[in-house]
This record gives structure tokens, C-alpha cells and sequence, in this order.
């Protein structure tokens, strides 16, 4: 590790406030050469509208208007990070279907940017933007930066999803026992608690008992729920 990412990655992991850890990466955008910067976290859970937080130093006009015009649903770069994590330019192409999301960012002096996302074992997803008004993004500054660039999504997340999971996603704290792992896996499977008595030579009530207990240690509402919410956090 060269001493620039050692430095910063000691700095980072010194740090256990999000909103600290988000005013050190402005600077870091800012020596990368940009003047603004964005982290984004979504949480696998629940499933119909998960949990995401959001950290940005762009023009404040601009985030209350991405907000107003709820552009979050529609952007490219949230899309394509929730497919690839690997890195996309802004381009006309890119914003090509979100026309007036474009034209607008540029209204407020964000013309050329980067981003990246990464993806955690239990579902988690973050994405770091890098932008500014002048000068675009060209092969040559890519080429210098770009190890730099993907590192620091790297360092920011492991930063901001270990302070930032445990409050939005408790769940992913819970320890379950390798027995309620077991039903909980061929309840996902769709096994009856009688077809999985079966299969792992334990009685019914037995059964029952561990899934019962999962039920409580995940917050679900039943089995069925439980089993989706392990799977999705990496205990299945």
C-alpha cells in the first residue's frame, strides 16, 4: 500500500461519525481534484422501499430540487450502480433517458463526474460520486487517478456502512444458531416444518421451536419473512 492510501486509510478509521467521515472525503475529492463529492448507502431491507442515506456538498438548491422532483427513482448513475460496480463516466449517453435531470444538474454547475459502487456480503449498497463544474474527465487524468478513485470507494464505504449499518439494519447484528440457519435455509427452500423434520431427524415441535426463534431474532412477522430477511443478510 503506497503511504497516500495509508495515510488516508488510517485517517478514515480513526473517525466513527458519519458526518465527520463525509467532511473528511471532501477533502480527499478535493485533492483527487473535484468539487464535489457524493456517498450514497442502501440497505437491502425492506424490501419494498429500502432504507437509503445520503451524503452530499452539492449547491443546496440542487438537493432540494433532486428531492422535490424525487430523482433518486430515475437516476442513471443509482441504476446502473445497482447493476455494475464498475465505474461510469457522466456522459450525454448515460443521461440520455432523464434528459431534464441532466440539463438541470448542469443548471447548477455539475457537468462532468464519476461514480462508483460497491456491494456488501449481507446486501448493503454504496456508491461515491465525484464531480465538478470545469474541466471534463479526460483518459489521461483517469488513467492517473483511477486506482486512487476506486480505493477511496473502497475506504468510504468500510467506513460509512460500519458506522452507518448497525443503526439503519439491526438486524445484521443478530447471531443465529446453526440449527435455526438450517430450518430457516430449507424453509427458503420451501420445505414444510414436517418435510424438514424429516430431513434433518428432529421432530416437528423441534422445528418449530428454531423457526420460531429466528422469527423473534430477525424482527419478522413470520417464517417466511424471516427466511428472505437471513437470506438477504449473507446467513444463509
Amino acid at each position: 500500500m503506497n503511504t497516500w492510501q495509508e495515510g488516508q486509510l488510517q485517517a478514515l478509521q480513526s473517525i466513527d461519525s458519519e458526518q465527520q467521515l463525509f467532511q473528511a472525503l471532501i477533502t480527499l475529492a478535493q485533492e483527487l481534484g473535484f468539487d464535489h463529492c457524493a456517498y450514497g448507502l442502501r440497505m437491502p431491507l425492506p424490501l419494498t422501499n429500502p432504507k437509503t442515506v445520503m451524503f452530499n456538498n452539492y449547491p443546496t438548491a440542487w438537493q432540494t430540487h433532486y428531492q422535490t422532483k424525487n430523482y433518486l427513482t430515475v437516476d442513471p448513475t443509482v441504476q446502473h450502480a445497482m447493476r455494475s460496480t464498475l465505474p461510469v463516466l457522466w456522459t450525454d449517453e448515460l443521461f440520455s433517458p432523464t434528459l431534464d435531470l441532466w440539463e438541470e444538474a448542469r443548471s447548477f454547475g455539475l457537468c462532468h463526474g464519476w461514480a462508483q459502487s460497491i456491494r456488501d456480503f449481507n446486501g448493503t449498497v454504496g456508491m461515491l460520486t465525484l464531480a465538478r463544474s470545469h474541466e471534463s474527465i479526460t483518459k489521461t487524468e483517469l488513467e492517473t487517478k483511477l486506482l486512487k478513485m476506486a480505493w477511496l470507494t473502497q475506504a468510504t464505504h468500510l467506513s460509512m456502512s460500519q458506522c452507518l449499518t448497525p443503526k439503519l439494519m439491526p438486524e445484521v447484528k443478530v447471531l443465529l444458531s446453526n440449527r435455526e440457519i438450517a430450518v430457516l435455509r430449507w424453509t427458503a427452500d420451501g420445505k414444510t416444518s414436517s418435510e424438514i423434520s424429516c430431513i434433518l431427524n428432529i421432530s416437528e415441535r423441534t422445528v418449530n421451536f428454531h423457526i420460531n426463534n429466528a422469527i423473534v431474532k430477525l424482527n419478522a412477522s413470520n417464517k417466511t419473512s424471516a427466511a428472505i430477511k437471513a437470506a438477504l443478510l449473507g446467513f444463509l
